[in-house]
């Protein structure tokens, strides 16, 4: 007896060393994936609004406010003064740029300086509708062209003018306010100054203009009460109360609204939430409008800022959100599968390199919360999981991870 407990203790003493051996092999030995597979449902990040559970809602017969108050909390949707002059970052960081007018019989003026409202001072600059005005950065940190400085106001006159702005790579049509061309921290920043009120919604685009009237009103409001929350001290790393893309709200000017056939429907939709010259509908918590974020669809329930982002806020909850799973409504990305290359899941995680990923936790709508990156030397990092949605630009953060490629 005493023989077989003496041979079992030997049997055990040499598992436990191979089991030892084998733990204490390099990480490094391990191969190095050039990239990492996910599967998951939604679009974004799914906290406040989702605009596929909107246009479901709207659908069946909801209202815009019904709609709003399903997926915020503690709300009320009420007129607000919005008479306030909003300024949209719509050129960043560049160093060249051009502005000519888009529309027979019309002026393009440019001003030394920031002005506003009506002036008696002469513009230093003016060109025909068919004279394009470009300027560079030169290597002082100065813009150069037609005229030379560092702070320059754009204003363009005529009937119905428009005006086109380019920089590399895109060139926009813009129809209200007036632009202001700044050097900035050694870029040239460009923005686009208008009425919260009708301008800047008008050239808001986040949705189709042809889905259901409910769901349009629902992303006007949404989008307004967003943009009045952002109203207040000018951002210094844009010369703007918000960007033009994703970062805030994609503004697209006047594209939105001269979409053929559909344009005029959003337009439309933005008057039927004003209530007079100077007020519209907006969502208020505490009187105040809120930070209404919204996404594209989410993956089966939205979720907190909280869970998110790791910042409560009053007015953000967990819904059902079952539009976003399905395929008639949502056909892209009810399912979706999406990889990432080991370059941008490093940087994602501020690692030399990763050789495998691990999912740390979930909210209660589905979405991960933590997940781990661990790199061939034994170090690791823990990155919240829209976070990670975004540096590794998958599709949201309600995501499950398959076999490296």
């Amino acid at each position: 007896m005493q023989e077989r407990a003496r041979h079992l203790m030997r049997m055990y003493k040499a598992l436990l060393l191979s089991l030892l051996t084998f733990t204490l092999i390099p990480i490094a030995q391990a191969e190095t994936p050039q990239s990492f597979s996910f599967t998951g449902a939604g679009y974004g990040h799914g906290v406040g609004m989702s605009q596929m559970g909107a246009r479901a809602h709207a659908l069946a017969g909801e209202s815009a406010t019904t709609i709003l108050n399903y997926y915020y909390k503690d709300v009320v949707i009420a007129p607000v003064v919005d008479t306030h002059t909003i300024r949209v970052n719509i050129g960043h960081l560049l160093r060249s740029v051009s502005f000519v007018s888009a529309t027979p019989e019309s002026l393009i003026q440019i001003y030394a300086g920031e002005v506003v409202g009506p002036t008696e001072l002469a513009p230093i600059a003016t060109f025909t509708s068919r004279q394009k005005a470009s300027f560079r950065l030169d290597a002082s940190g100065v813009i150069t062209g037609p005229v030379s400085g560092k702070s320059f106001t754009i204003r363009w006159t005529g009937p119905n003018a428009v005006i086109t702005f380019s920089q590399p790579g895109s060139a926009v049509k813009y129809r209200y306010g007036q632009m202001q061309m700044k050097v900035v921290k050694g870029a040239i920043e460009v923005t686009n100054s208008l009425s919260v009120h009708d301008e800047y919604l008008w050239g808001i685009s986040e949705m189709s203009s042809a889905w259901p009237t409910a769901a349009l009103e629902a992303q006007v409001i949404a989008s307004r009460s967003y943009a009045l929350s952002k109203i207040g001290a000018i951002k210094p790393s844009c010369d703007c109360h918000v960007y033009s893309h994703i970062a805030d709200q994609n503004f697209v000017g006047y594209s939105k609204e001269s979409e053929p056939k559909i344009g005029q429907l959003w337009k439309a939709a933005v008057n039927r939430t004003h209530i007079d010259t100077s007020t519209s509908l907006a969502i208020l918590a505490s009187g105040k409008p809120i930070q209404a974020y919204y996404s594209s669809s989410s993956g089966g329930a939205t979720q907190t800022t909280l869970d998110a982002w790791g910042q409560a806020t009053s007015y953000t909850q967990s819904v059902p959100d079952p539009a976003g799973l399905d395929p008639k409504l949502n056909p892209r990305f009810a399912q979706w599968k999406a990889s990432a290359t080991q370059e941008l899941v490093k940087k994602a995680f501020l690692l030399p390199d990763v050789v495998a990923l691990e999912i740390i936790s979930r909210n209660s709508a589905g979405a991960v919360t933590s997940i781990k990156g661990i790199a061939s030397d034994g170090s690791y990092k823990i990155l919240r999981g829209d976070t990670f949605r975004s540096r590794a630009k998958i599709p949201s953060p309600y995501f499950s991870l398959a076999v490296p490629a």
